[in-house]
């Protein structure tokens, strides 16, 4: 099987959740022989750039990449990632792009760099992409995400595959395009919605193209039921045509006992995008009262958003100045010792497709709370305690309850780990692989029931009114 998979976050380009889900994906399809061309969109001003060669910083603090489009055969089981030139960012409502200590940041690549060589010896090597600044819905997005479509569709005219896989809005338009006149059936995977971002005050253009490349789509991938349900009531997709992919993790026994603490205050964490989606407003707000009712705690807001300035004033505005730390965007190891240092982590997300933190969570031990509204609670049932994102009285109930009672703590961490045990990266690949061969076959029957060329043109037209 050949998949060619477009998406744009790719360890260790990374904003949130998608990246992690796509090297989790791709990792695991590689064991299972399928061999993946995935396609990443770069940024114009960056330079060339090997991702397997010695990495180079640039001015906004992000790594360049190799301006090269050519791809080389490599053995079935292999991932090779191609980088378009692009000037495509990051779709979520970020106020400012990532910056990391130089030296922190060069040590993660020559890692990941090192991971990869070891992975594809005797292969060409991995290239990647370089982000732009994350200006979010400002400035021409749409017209950018159009271009990149452009040069996919020049790249991919001279490349071999049997199913296209598309991860999120902005790589549609691309892959309605290369399906259209390669014949080949697209699968689109939804990790999050208009909905999920932007609550009902909907981006009507972004709507518009997720519509399309759903409906374009011989098979669309929900990363929950919850989702499912909005692809299905919100945008007209017929239940049968979705199929439900919960994520997965890589689960480590060891880790379970490798938490520490070094401090002696307790610590609640909150590490996601400072934006509504996310709800850091409520984490914030049941923040206040825990620290009415208990001393020598400590909260940590890990993440970088447009609401970043509104959550940092809302924390002095609640007397929690001294309380509340602020770590910004964390990546690699910096995760993980956030959850090692966490006693509890919140997770009070106003709508959230998935969740794959929670069980990054409860993979390193850490008692979870979690918003009703997430759809990793149809895999977390008695690993963790959930509750409306809104009901902060009750959410600062639960985190005191977890923090006083250890063995509340102790049967969280318990009931998760055997949960998450079954919740496999391989899993979700087979999944994913025998979606494609449904595509094949429903599309090699001509049965489909919308022709790709007709969204297309539904697409341009919507292109053309923005």
């Amino acid at each position: 099987m050949r998949v060619l998979m477009l998406g744009w976050e790719f360890p260790p380009f990374i904003s949130g959740g998608l990246g992690t889900a796509c090297r989790g994906l791709t990792d695991a399809m590689r064991r299972l022989e399928t061999r993946i061309l995935f396609v990443l969109p770069r940024s114009i001003e960056s330079q060339e750039h090997s991702y397997s060669s010695e990495e180079v910083e640039s001015p906004d603090g992000m790594p360049r990449s190799n301006d090269t489009a050519n791809v080389s055969e490599h053995p079935a089981g292999e991932v090779e990632l191609s980088p378009v030139q692009s000037e495509i960012t990051n779709p979520y409502r970020t106020a400012t792009p990532h910056r990391m200590n130089t030296s922190t940041r060069s040590a993660e690549i020559k890692k990941r760099a090192q991971e990869v060589r070891i992975r594809r010896a005797g292969s060409s090597s991995v290239r990647v992409m370089g982000v732009g600044a994350e200006d979010g819905y400002d400035g021409d997005l749409l017209q950018k995400t159009h271009a990149y479509a452009d040069r996919c569709a020049e790249l991919t005219r001279r490349e071999l595959f049997d199913v296209i896989h598309a991860h999120d809005w902005m790589t549609f338009p691309a892959a309605i395009r290369i399906a259209a006149f390669s014949g080949r059936p697209l699968v689109v995977h939804l990790h999050a919605t208009e909905f999920d971002r932007s609550g009902e005050w909907i981006n009507r253009s972004v709507f518009d193209i997720e519509r399309c490349g759903m409906h374009a789509a011989t098979r669309v991938i929900a990363v929950s039921e919850r989702t499912k349900q909005i692809i299905v009531q919100r945008y007209g997709v017929p239940a049968e045509k979705v199929v439900v992919v919960h994520n997965g993790i890589d689960f480590n026994p060891l880790e379970e006992t490798a938490r520490h603490n070094g401090r002696r205050e307790k610590t609640v964490l909150f590490l996601g995008r400072i934006t509504m989606q996310k709800g850091p407003e409520y984490f914030v707000r049941a923040a206040a009262r825990v620290a009415e009712w208990m001393d020598k705690v400590r909260f940590v807001v890990a993440g970088k958003g447009d609401q970043l300035p509104f959550i940092i004033g809302l924390a002095n505005e609640l007397g929690l100045g001294d309380r509340v730390e602020f770590a910004g965007f964390l990546h690699g190891a910096d995760v993980d010792r956030a959850y090692r240092t966490a006693d509890v982590f919140a997770m009070p997300s106003v709508s959230e497709p998935f969740g794959l933190t929670a069980l990054e969570a409860a993979r390193h031990g850490v008692p979870v709370i979690m918003s009703k509204s997430s759809g990793v609670a149809e895999v977390l049932r008695r690993g963790a305690l959930k509750v409306d994102f809104w009901d902060v009285e009750l959410m600062a109930k639960m985190i005191v309850s977890v923090l006083k009672y250890p063995h509340l703590a102790e049967t969280l961490r318990r009931e998760s780990a055997a949960e998450i045990r079954g919740l496999t990266w391989d899993a979700a690949a087979r999944k994913c692989i025998s979606s494609y061969y449904d595509a094949l076959k429903h599309s090699s029957d001509g049965s489909r029931s919308l022709r790709v060329e007709d969204v297309q043109e539904e697409l341009t037209v919507v292109s053309a009114s923005n």
